[in-house]
């Protein structure tokens, strides 16, 4: 994941602060989001199960149980390695497509640097999809990796793009995905709509990191709010249903709420202590 100017990771979660030399004030969405309780351990086990099998070493380690504990434990962490890279890979595919709102937009950029490093990486087809996506799309930029404070639920974060497409004002977040059996992009998680809804609740947008300058936010009313999956194969775009922004509005607003109680839980005094048995009184003869 990338790191906006203004974000820091703490001990509570990624936060924001209001400027480069201001401290971390309030939980970023991501981190908020996160809060979201999510069983992964068949997905872990899943991973760690395919890499054992797939590792070549297997054959020879069959009949050693000692050689079957080392292998084990290596593809132990398989699910760990493979969400790291997939971040990585999240953060090269995020940053070329930053680079191509920036050239759009007329400001400095290093878009032909970024689109070599996916090649180094073997993923250029990234960018060759989200190329022809936003030349189908006709997108026109009107902000790019946009940071957003809400003063009244306490959070803020950043937007991947700002654009207009087909004449409307759209809210935008990329999420590179992997590619199905059928040779699809494969779909976004609904949490997709959560991220969206916080970003059009935005109350401010930086100006000025250094300075700590915000302004109004100018994009909360009829905007149109887009989470787009770009893959090696199609990059696919997807409207937040209008019908279902305040349920997932009203679950995020909870999720804060948890995230500041939870606050409040960990500097508060060990909960539980322990208890002895009563003291019995002297027998009286």
């Amino acid at each position: 994941m990338t790191q906006p100017q203004l974000a820091h990771q703490t001990d509570a979660g990624r936060m924001y602060s209001r400027s480069l030399t201001g401290l971390p004030e309030v939980p970023s969405i991501t981190t908020v989001i996160g809060l979201q309780a999510l069983d992964l351990t068949g997905w872990a086990s899943h991973m760690a199960t395919s890499t054992l099998i797939a590792d070549a070493r297997l054959s020879e380690a069959v009949g050693s149980p000692a050689k079957l504990k080392t292998l084990a434990r290596q593809c132990n962490d398989a699910a760990e390695r493979f969400r790291d890279e997939a971040a990585a890979r999240g953060d090269r595919v995020h940053n070329y497509a930053e680079q191509v709102a920036l050239r759009a937009l007329g400001e400095p950029h290093t878009m032909a640097e970024a689109r070599e490093i996916l090649a180094q990486h073997n993923e250029v087809a990234f960018a060759d999809r989200f190329d022809e996506w936003w030349q189908n799309f006709q997108v026109k930029p009107l902000a790019a990796e946009i940071t957003v404070w809400n003063h009244t639920v306490g959070y803020a974060g950043t937007l991947d793009l700002v654009a207009e497409i087909g004449g409307r004002t759209c809210l935008i977040d990329f999420k590179t995905r992997g590619t199905d059996r059928s040779g699809r992009v494969k779909p976004l998680n609904d949490n997709v709509v959560m991220q969206l809804a916080a970003g059009y609740k935005a109350e401010e947008s930086l100006v000025d990191p250094a300075a700590g300058t915000w302004e109004s936010w100018a994009y909360g009313q009829d905007a149109m709010l887009l989470g787009v999956a770009i893959g090696e194969t199609e990059v696919v775009a997807y409207q937040a249903n209008p019908q279902t922004l305040p349920q997932y509005w009203q679950k995020f607003w909870a999720l804060r709420q948890v995230w500041q109680y939870q606050q409040a839980v960990n500097v508060a005094p060990k909960p539980l202590q322990p208890l002895g048995p009563p003291v019995v009184a002297p027998h009286q003869s």
